[in-house]
């Protein structure tokens, strides 16, 4: 009776220990399998955003000239030199640094200029005011980024920025600010220790008028000198306290300078 109890016991341990295992892998850890991943659509990054309209900045002289800027805007109520006039587009196959988006900002920013400030083309030309254009980097472009930015700044003196303390916005086309932002000079323009000077800091001279040319080739420097000598002698006379012992001086462009675009000479005279 015992010995039938034992065998009986070994048959039912038996029967327990091969349940679920059959074959060559039975006792191997079975393998897991991970569902097949659902595909993904890259999103690409958001292109770096544009500048915002009419947003103010502190730039200094070299970062005016600069072909890129990284400035965050100031508030407009506080001091700042520069202020962005117009933000465009440009074709985003085109390469940022290439000369399709130069020709594109150098030709946009002037015209918007003249419609920004208003006034006349001579009313602009004895201003210190001026445009300049930023792009974003190539590493921004490379994002997507494709505007191109107009600022309007003036110029203190040769190397220095003015703050704009009276609105750009049509300036020229307002007596005061006119005044403030018109073209000045520390001396004679014929002497050695002439500098341009925005009229609201110190000078002694004073630009009056100007004599414009036809564009186009350089029409030699006998020419220039003596086209605006008379008319420059008449608009000395004009604001001269005696009509008969006046000063006045006439700056005509020089070569490099009507290829830089002026194709104008000044008339001057103490003021």
């Amino acid at each position: 009776m015992r010995l039938a109890l034992a065998v009986g016991l070994a048959v039912l341990l038996t029967a327990c220990s091969s349940s679920g295992s059959s074959g060559p892998d039975a006792g191997e850890t079975p393998v897991l399998h991970s569902p097949t991943p659902t595909p993904t659509e890259t999103i690409p990054p958001k292109p770096p955003p544009p500048p915002p309209p009419r947003a103010c900045y502190r730039l200094g002289y070299d970062e005016a000239l600069a072909p890129t800027s990284d400035r965050h805007p100031s508030p407009c109520e506080r001091l700042h030199t520069a202020v962005t006039f117009f933000v465009g587009s440009y074709d985003k196959a085109l390469p940022v640094d290439g000369d399709a988006v130069h020709r594109l900002e150098s030709t946009t920013c002037p015209r918007k200029f003249a419609e920004f400030v208003g006034g006349t083309l001579d009313d602009r030309r004895l201003s210190m005011l001026r445009t300049v254009w930023f792009t974003p980097t190539v590493a921004q472009a490379a994002k997507g980024a494709h505007w191109f930015e107009c600022v309007a700044i003036a110029l203190r003196g040769d190397q220095t920025l003015a703050f704009l303390r009276l609105p750009v916005l049509g300036a020229l086309g307002r007596p005061i600010s006119r005044e403030r932002y018109a073209l000045c000079g520390t001396a004679d323009p014929t002497t050695a220790g002439f500098e341009q000077r925005i009229c609201s800091s110190p000078h002694s001279w004073k630009a009056l008028r100007t004599i414009a040319f036809t564009p186009g080739k350089y029409p030699g420097q006998a020419h220039v000198r003596s086209a605006g000598q008379q008319a420059c002698q008449d608009a000395g006379r004009s604001v001269a306290s005696d009509p008969l012992q006046y000063r006045w001086s006439y700056q005509w462009p020089s070569l490099q300078q009507w290829q830089d675009g002026q194709t104008y000479g000044i008339c001057w005279a103490p003021g």
